[in-house]
């Protein structure tokens, strides 16, 4: 995301002229993307969190979901109601300094034996001894609930599995989902600051490093694994545990349940935002493009790049939060369409037309700029979407279950 925007009041009702942040401009123009003809309404599961980030719905038919906290806690909903009692808790651990910061604890995985194992995965930010070009680290690490209680991790458990050196604060991904293929996939950032200015073309396209990228490992090793398949693998100066490259920061990536597709809501620069299918070996084209646009010319021309599915300017919003393609059953005429969201407030669908741009329309869940701000989605085991927002005024972290509407 480009922040975690804390919104004072009166920031809100400025909003509903111009909204500025960070010298981009969103202007409140009447959108340009016509109304979904599905009706769907929200469905308040809680707010009282606080600037919830990740979801996970374990398979255990307990029906609990566990919500990522950006400060280092992983909450448990359990039969609608929000546990006083954290699943996890290791808030000194986890790097955030503001509201504003885009640094903490911004993933959440659990094992495809969880069920079995108790074992699941984080993504977060973690502090370091002043160095020179590392602002922090961003680290995937493995924990183990506890035998004794269910709704407890056992501390002891934690395992580091993956770490990577971030040059900035900002762009840092986080996102970690178990493919179909039981390995482990991770959307990391481009480094931070902008325009990808890192080495001579930006991390983007440079394959020396895992900034910018989409790693597939696989976790059943020590500390991990690279899975043989992975495209480049004993290629001379090419990381194996890439999986995909150029992008900026994936914010929010998911596997459609049904036939496996990887999608990825990319954060554009200033332009431009996207949502990509991502492939095996997949160059999406930054820093050289954003969206389906020329960012910068005089860079080499991979010739390789895949276009994304949608992109959308700053007339419709500023920041994408990826979402899921709909498999769930209550709200049929959504079924087969992916559903995100942007920072500011809309909510859409995307329709696969059999074109090289999906249709998109817009949901009747939308807000307007200044009401919430969307930080993720969430997947329950039936299919059933959720949205996790920020409610600006009250600032209430909260979790909406997307519902049929009237």
């Amino acid at each position: 995301m480009k922040s975690f925007l804390k919104v004072g009041v009166a920031v809100v009702a400025a909003m509903t002229q111009v909204a500025v942040f960070y010298g981009s401009v969103y202007a409140q123009s009447a959108s340009a993307i016509r109304m979904s003809p599905v009706k769907v309404g929200l469905q308040l599961v809680t707010d009282q969190l606080s600037y919830p980030t990740a979801f996970a719905a374990p398979n255990d038919k307990s029906g609990r979901l566990f919500v990522c906290e950006q400060a280092g806690r992983i909450r448990i909903i359990k039969k609608g109601n929000l546990q006083t009692e954290p699943l996890l808790d290791f808030a000194p651990e986890v790097f955030m300094t503001a509201s504003a910061d885009e640094r903490g604890l911004l993933g959440l995985a659990l094992h495809p034996d969880f069920l079995k194992n108790g074992k699941l995965y984080v993504y977060f930010s973690s502090r370091i001894p002043k160095t020179p070009g590392v602002d922090h680290k961003s680290m995937i690490r493995e924990y183990t609930v506890s035998k004794q209680n269910p709704d407890l991790v056992d501390k002891a458990s934690a395992r580091d599995v993956l770490t990577i050196n971030e040059p900035e604060s900002n762009h840092n991904g986080g996102d970690l989902k178990f493919g179909p293929d039981g390995y482990l996939y991770i959307g990391v950032g481009d480094g931070g600051a902008y325009n990808d200015l890192h080495g001579a073309y930006g991390n983007g396209q440079n394959m020396n490093t895992l900034l910018g990228k989409i790693l597939r490992i696989d976790v059943n090793a020590v500390p991990y694994a690279i899975p043989k398949d992975n495209p480049f693998v004993g290629k001379e100066n090419m990381k194996p545990e890439i999986y995909a490259y150029g992008l900026r920061n994936p914010w929010r990536i998911s596997f459609d349940r049904q036939d496996g597709r990887l999608f990825a809501g990319d954060v554009g620069q200033k332009n431009w935002e996207e949502v990509n299918i991502i492939t095996k070996g997949g160059n999406f084209g930054w820093r050289v493009r954003e969206g389906t646009h020329v960012k910068f010319p005089n860079d080499p021309d991979p010739k390789n790049w895949i276009n994304p599915i949608i992109d959308y300017g700053r007339q419709e919003g500023i920041s994408i939060t990826g979402g899921f393609l709909y498999r769930g059953k209550r709200i049929p005429e959504l079924r087969g369409k992916y559903v995100f969201g942007d920072l500011m407030g809309p909510v859409w669908a995307l329709t696969d037309v059999k074109k090289a741009l999906w249709q998109i329309e817009r949901l009747s869940i939308s807000k307007e700029p200044g009401i919430w701000q969307i930080y993720s989605f969430g997947e329950d085991q039936e299919g059933e979407l959720y949205i996790l927002a920020n409610i600006l005024e009250a600032e209430k972290g909260s979790v909406y279950k997307i519902v049929p509407g009237e």
